[in-house]
């Protein structure tokens, strides 16, 4: 079937990028380093901009090339983003001076926003019964990417050294944008929904179909939360008593649990969604996962983190797909492309945010993040049960023919 053929390009394409851009991002400090910066300082500050200014821009920009992606349609779309990519990470491997690093980051943001386009491919190319099992595999894929990548890359950086590992990643990035260009198969009904999108579909259109505000704050909330544990797991791993040596090792299968929780929680949730509705589902989700946080509020040794991990991980990875199917069900295709975008945007966020604030917390009080965590999880679960509007996911249909 052409849409399993569709899903399967869409998905290898956030695998291999997502990838891609943690085989290299994560050792910038060392590039910086290899540039000529020597104050520790220094080299903090260039590596935070860096990192910080693709996100942000990026987070302006998806609304929009998503709104131009239900005009001129997806695929050409995610073709343009992940060029950008091919060309901005072979520059990388060619700057001299650290502020080049941050231009070239700037104009990555400007041309980002592939991930956002490729979970809207998904629910286009999938019949409406299968949205969640679509979503949710690219889903998968985008989060376990960054969870191998570094792995990768320490080993090609090793082997090529830091500058030749950008064109590695340049690579990676061709490879993708072969996959979309040649597997991908954008029905006649998308093209004509994107070449005659209805022009009086605007932001303020996107926003007004049901619980979607809603929805882009249960996002934020959630890529709010899942991102406040990474800076200061290691930190806490070492708090409770693990010796500093053993600390990295700990705390590396504590993200690996991490993600390989949420990735499952990704692929049930489209098994869920037939016998539970999506409010009742992120509901308990998020209540689930302040159950995890809470755990890492109380721990008394590390071991006991072990009990909190896979809950917080699963009820992340669930919550996060229905939130993203259950929009896509009210977002017209012709639309989605924006609202997908506005979606990227509530998640970007809280992926910039959540950093900032929580370190901020931490340098009070580790155990505070994750009690603040608990809190905005049982709030979440609370506003969804209290004010989201329990529609049904689109039944079941068999593709017509012209689909498959």
């Amino acid at each position: 079937m052409t849409w399993k053929k569709n899903l399967f390009a869409v998905t290898a394409a956030s695998f291999i990028g997502f990838t891609g851009f943690t085989l290299v991002m994560p050792f910038l400090p060392l590039y910086f380093q290899s540039l000529g910066v020597e104050d520790v300082g220094e080299i903090a500050l260039w590596s935070g901009l860096s990192l910080g200014v693709t996100p942000a821009v990026t987070a302006l920009m998806a609304p929009l090339w998503g709104r131009l992606a239900d005009r001129v349609g997806r695929k050409v779309m995610v073709e343009r983003s992940l060029l950008s990519f091919v060309v901005v990470m072979a520059a990388m491997a060619f700057v001299s001076e650290p502020w080049h690093v941050f231009a070239l980051r700037a104009f990555q943001g400007l041309f980002a926003g592939y991930g956002a386009l490729t979970l809207t491919m998904a629910a286009d190319t999938a019949p409406p019964d299968q949205m969640a099992y679509a979503i949710g595999i690219v889903q998968t894929a985008q989060r376990l990417g960054p969870a191998l990548g570094p792995v990768i890359g320490g080993t090609v950086a090793q082997l090529v050294g830091l500058r030749r590992a950008f064109l590695v990643t340049s690579a990676f990035y061709l490879v993708a944008a072969v996959l979309v260009f040649v597997m991908y198969r954008e029905r006649r009904m998308e093209k004509e929904r994107s070449s005659g999108a209805d022009v009086r579909v605007t932001f303020r259109n996107v926003l007004a179909f049901e619980n979607f505000v809603l929805l882009m704050a249960v996002v934020f909330g959630l890529q709010f939360v899942d991102r406040s544990v990474g800076p200061i797991l290691p930190l806490y791993v070492g708090e409770l008593g693990t010796p500093a040596d053993r600390a990295p090792l700990v705390s590396g299968i504590l993200f690996s649990i991490t993600a390989g929780a949420a990735a499952l929680g990704n692929q049930i949730c489209g098994h869920l969604l037939r016998r539970y509705s999506p409010r009742a589902l992120i509901a308990g989700a998020a209540a689930v996962g302040s159950v995890g946080a809470l755990v890492y509020v109380f721990a008394g040794q590390t071991l006991t983190l072990l009990l909190g991990t896979p809950l917080f991980g699963v009820a992340i990875g669930l919550a996060t797909t229905a939130a993203y199917t259950a929009a896509g069900s009210v977002i017209p295709p012709a639309a989605r492309g924006a609202g997908f975008g506005l979606l990227t945007t509530a998640s970007l966020t809280g992926l910039a945010l959540s950093p900032i604030l929580n370190g901020m917390l931490a340098s009070v009080s580790i155990r505070a993040v994750f009690l603040l965590d608990a809190t905005a999880l049982l709030a979440l679960a609370t506003l969804v049960r209290r004010l989201m509007v329990s529609s049904p996911i689109a039944p079941a249909r068999a593709p017509a023919a012209e689909e498959l």
